[in-house]
Formats: structure tokens, C-alpha cells, sequence
């Protein structure tokens, strides 16, 4: 049996109605995964369907701590996730994906396996910059300085070359 088959929600008998699952995931669940970004983590998943006849709408509540490493000092540290998002399965023709919330199904679809979902999820939450919670408070806080293109042209304005200037004297 795969590791991932647990994540199996046969959605075919379904009533149209609204359906509840809980999942829940550890170490094993990131084993499953070709080059995971994350191989450390616990947590829990409650996935709500509600099937209609033309489509249905899945949101999935993930609340989990994984293990990352900070980029600075090499420190490994929890990290919580509490997140949920929304996809919505439509029947179609072929099965393919639309976007990142839109995933066309066949009428023929037995079940949908929620883990590659769960695993998306989880790695669009983890930060970019990884740092251990004890740099929070640190004084090298990465900041956007905007200027507008007003800003550069009133500045423009105000220093004239001075070759204009002697240009100015020929009158």
C-alpha cells in the first residue's frame, strides 16, 4: 500500500450534500515525496466537500508544525501552519487544471487523492527567508524604499544644469 492512499476520498456514491474528513499527517507523509522540501512535521487536515451536480467545492483546513532550518545559523526550528484554501473540482471532458483553484475531473472520477494538495499547501507557507524565531527581533529588517516618478522629477525641475544657465545670459 502507498503512503499516500490514506489521503483517498472516494467522492463517486457522494450524495450531493456536504461531507467532513479528517486527516492526519507526520513524517511518513513527507516520505512520500520525491525531493521534499520539508521531511520533518505533524499536523492535521479537515477537508469539507460540498458536491453539486456540476462541481465540488473542497476546503481544506491544514493546523501543523514542520521543522525547517534557519538560513542564518543552520538551527533547526518548529514552524506552525495554520492555513485553509479552496479548490473546486468541475466535471469535464478530460481531466486537467485549470489554475491553482480550478481542476477540471471526468464524470467517470472514482476518488481524488488530497495529499499532492495537502503538500502544496504546506510548501506555499513556508517562508522565503527562513530564520530562527530567536532573529525575529534583529535590527536588519529587509524594507522597500519607493520613490515615485514624481519624486525624481521635481528634483529634475529644481537643479538646472548650469550650461543652461549661460545659454540663459545670451538674450
Amino acid at each position: 500500500m502507498n503512503l499516500l492512499d490514506r489521503y483517498h476520498i472516494d467522492i463517486f456514491k457522494l450524495s450531493n450534500a456536504i461531507h467532513e474528513y479528517d486527516f492526519k499527517f507526520d513524517d511518513e507523509f513527507f516520505a512520500g515525496f520525491e525531493n521534499s522540501i520539508v521531511s520533518v512535521g505533524t499536523g492535521t487536515v479537515k477537508a469539507k466537500l460540498d458536491k453539486n451536480e456540476s462541481f465540488i467545492k473542497m476546503t481544506i483546513d491544514i493546523d501543523a508544525n514542520i521543522e525547517l532550518e534557519c538560513d542564518r545559523s543552520l538551527d533547526k526550528f518548529n514552524y506552525p501552519i495554520n492555513m485553509s484554501n479552496t479548490i473546486i473540482f468541475k466535471y469535464g471532458d478530460e481531466e486537467k487544471e485549470l489554475d491553482d483553484e480550478i481542476v477540471v475531473i471526468t464524470r467517470n472520477t472514482q476518488r481524488l487523492n488530497i495529499a499532492q494538495y495537502i503538500y502544496e499547501f504546506i510548501g506555499t507557507e513556508i517562508p522565503m527567508k527562513k530564520l530562527h524565531p530567536r532573529f525575529d527581533d534583529s535590527d536588519d529588517k529587509d524594507e522597500l524604499i519607493y520613490r515615485s516618478e514624481s519624486d525624481t522629477e521635481e528634483k529634475a525641475d529644481n537643479e538646472v544644469d548650469p550650461r543652461w544657465n549661460a545659454l540663459k545670459n545670451l538674450k
